[in-house]
């Protein structure tokens, strides 16, 4: 599990610096309109808002920004409209990549993601040609000192989780994708510290790269990550962990 890990992927984008983590806000921001969008405004009708707002907070978005988005996306302030769109493809070495998206233009973003895919070393792949390599789950992060992994265990089992998996002084709660927000919510609701709760796509089998590629492939998906109208990269390689300074 520890290649895909989504805790070592929050603490390797808090490591990067303040210009890199910029856009975090925009993407939340993306995702709250998509979610009014699709199912209104109402937080309490809206199961998709519910999961967005969380994850804004979750990352320390204002509240100011929060209500903005979701007002713009219900029409009350210019609004912008949003597709989903989802790429898939091949980084350096035959890495399998799944690269999500929000865009209010198809053109520039499919342009984008395939000058970056080109630039380091892979190629843009027709849609299928890797999601069957992945399983799409919800991912919940808990800190092991929040509480222990019997006791959870308990709780999210009883909540309508899959299975836990708990290393490094942290839990991974693994949930079907829809039952996401219902898991997250019971565990707050017992008091339980949430650091993260994301859909995420869990490669079948991993990959380690050849020395020679590790750098193309973290160049990529850094490049990616930076991009407003990317919102997940996902890829089955099992990269290096970066040293701690």
């Amino acid at each position: 599990m520890s290649g895909h890990s989504k805790w070592h992927n929050i603490q390797a984008k808090k490591g990067k610096s303040d210009a890199a983590r910029a856009n975090v806000f925009t993407k939340i921001g993306r995702e709250l309109a998509i979610a009014v969008k699709q199912g209104g405004a109402d937080p309490n009708s809206n199961a998709r808002l519910r999961d967005a707002i969380a994850k804004a907070k979750q990352n320390n978005m204002p509240n100011d920004n929060i209500q903005r988005s979701i007002k713009k996306a219900s029409g009350e302030l210019n609004t912008v409209n949003y597709e989903e769109m989802t790429y898939e493809g091949y980084g350096a070495g035959g890495v399998a990549f799944i690269v999500e998206c929000l865009t209010d233009n198809k053109n520039r973003t499919a342009g984008d993601v395939r000058h970056l895919f080109d630039k380091f070393g892979g190629a843009l792949g027709q849609s299928g040609c890797v999601s069957f390599m992945f399983k799409r789950k919800g991912v919940i992060i808990i800190d092991e000192a929040e509480i222990g992994e019997d006791e959870l265990m308990d709780k999210a089992l009883e909540a309508g989780a899959d299975d836990i998996v708990t290393e490094d002084g942290y839990h991974e709660v693994y949930t079907m994708p829809n039952d996401l927000g219902a898991v997250r919510e019971a565990l707050e609701q017992a008091g339980v510290k949430i650091v993260s709760a994301e859909i995420d796509m869990i490669p079948e089998n991993e990959v380690e790269p050849e020395e020679r590629h590790i750098q193309s492939i973290e160049k990529l998906i850094d490049k990616l990550e930076e991009l407003d109208d990317v919102q997940q990269v996902f890829h089955n390689a099992v990269l290096p962990e970066e040293e701690e300074e």
